[in-house]
């Protein structure tokens, strides 16, 4: 073999190895189980949340569904709940489901208000989370229609609710 194409070979091995282990892992830093919401930041009467909530779906309507998305090109069910409550309310949510999910208090179905979130078992694992408007109807991303505003009682989606949870926006 030819000497010249393996003296190199050390020497591009053990930078390789050294650039690795330079910079040990890390792992990422965990979300809250719960987020601190701004009260001053959200008192505003039900009517004023539902107007906002109407305003974010006609900015939103028709954005396809993208796993892990969060713009006008894809988005996806807890991106459009995180994006809502920042640029509508001013509150800065977890981004994920599971974290969303144990955010304020857990409240009934007939209990639900503007704003409250709503959350479904869509899979095995797999959850889903939308934002109660009003009569019935939430806002969310569907993974088939995109960007929605969609009824509880539609079969689909009254026979996998899971719960409801409020975050103080209405007290």
């Amino acid at each position: 073999m030819n000497k010249k194409l393996l003296t190199p070979l050390p020497l591009l091995l053990a930078a390789t190895m050294t650039g690795c282990s330079l910079a040990p892992y890390q792992k990422p830093p965990r979300e809250p189980t719960s987020a601190p919401v701004a009260r001053a930041a959200i008192q505003e009467d039900i009517g004023t949340i539902e107007e906002k909530l109407y305003s974010q779906h006609r900015e939103w309507r028709g954005t396809r569904y993208q796993l892990g998305g969060l713009s006008k090109r894809g988005i996806d069910c807890s991106g459009l709940v995180y994006a809502t409550y920042r640029d509508q309310l001013g509150v800065e949510l977890p981004r994920t489901t599971r974290y969303q999910s144990q955010l304020g208090r857990r409240i009934r179905r007939n209990e639900l208000r503007a704003g409250d979130l709503v959350f479904f078992k869509t899979g095995h694992k797999v959850r889903h989370v939308g934002i109660y408007i009003e009569d019935g109807k939430f806002f969310h991303a569907s993974t088939s229609r995109g960007v929605t505003i969609s009824r509880l009682s539609d079969y689909y989606w009254r026979d996998r609710f899971w719960h409801a949870r409020r975050l103080d926006l209405n007290s």
